[in-house]
């Protein structure tokens, strides 16, 4: 399996699959069928199916898929058999929302430390976390074994905390900031701008009323 030939869209929406068939789970369902699923998130049976057949067979014809297993195999393909510790810099309304955020946790993503440099935050706490100065996160990373960090600062200082983050040595970045980071080629990024969802929304009313 290459990864590298896989569409993102692809993993955005195995990540989905993964969470219904765990609510299907605790429900006590046992098998589901590619158009349960599919009913399930809101796309189409031949999409479920495409995106599954990436990774291999899993159900049988004329059964479905068994629950369990599958949700195996989805949290295997999505790298979370193990926990990842995370830091986050922001101890802001943003960062109090994050730490606070069960599906993080549910999902196997641990924040470890909060940072900022605010000196009328540190030493506080938010939530179960103490905030810890920048200088300290160098030593966290190491002792955590952190390969994720989380921006969730204003616009102007994000990118100062993205370069922290890959001189610490972090591999990969979620940004909650509405600006682009510029970082080295092998540092994955991805980008969580609130602001242009809603306007996605209102775009789409516009063309409603038109």
């Amino acid at each position: 399996m290459k990864a590298l030939k896989i569409p993102e869209a692809t993993i955005t929406r195995l990540s989905v699959y993964s969470r219904f068939l765990k609510r299907l789970d605790k429900k006590g369902v046992t098998t589901v069928s590619s158009g349960e699923i599919a009913d399930g998130v809101g796309v189409s049976p031949a999409q479920v199916r495409k995106d599954l057949a990436y990774f291999g067979e899993f159900g049988t014809r004329g059964v479905g898929y068994n629950v369990k297993d599958l949700i195996r195999y989805t949290v295997k393909i999505l790298g979370l058999t193990e926990p990842w510790n995370l830091v986050m810099v922001g101890a802001g309304n943003l960062g109090s929302a994050l730490v606070t955020y069960r599906e993080f946790r549910d999902r196997g993503f641990y924040i470890t430390a909060v940072f900022d440099n605010d000196l009328t935050k540190i030493g506080k706490r938010i939530a179960d976390y103490e905030v810890m100065p920048l200088e300290k996160m160098s030593e966290v990373i190491k002792e955590n074994n952190v390969r994720i960090g989380i921006v969730a600062v204003p616009a102007a200082a994000a990118q100062a905390v993205a370069d922290l983050f890959v001189e610490c040595g972090l591999e990969a970045i979620l940004n909650f900031a509405p600006i682009s980071l510029n970082v080295p080629p092998d540092v994955e990024v991805r980008n969580v701008d609130l602001s242009v969802k809603l306007e996605i929304l209102t775009f789409n009313l516009t063309m409603k009323n038109k």
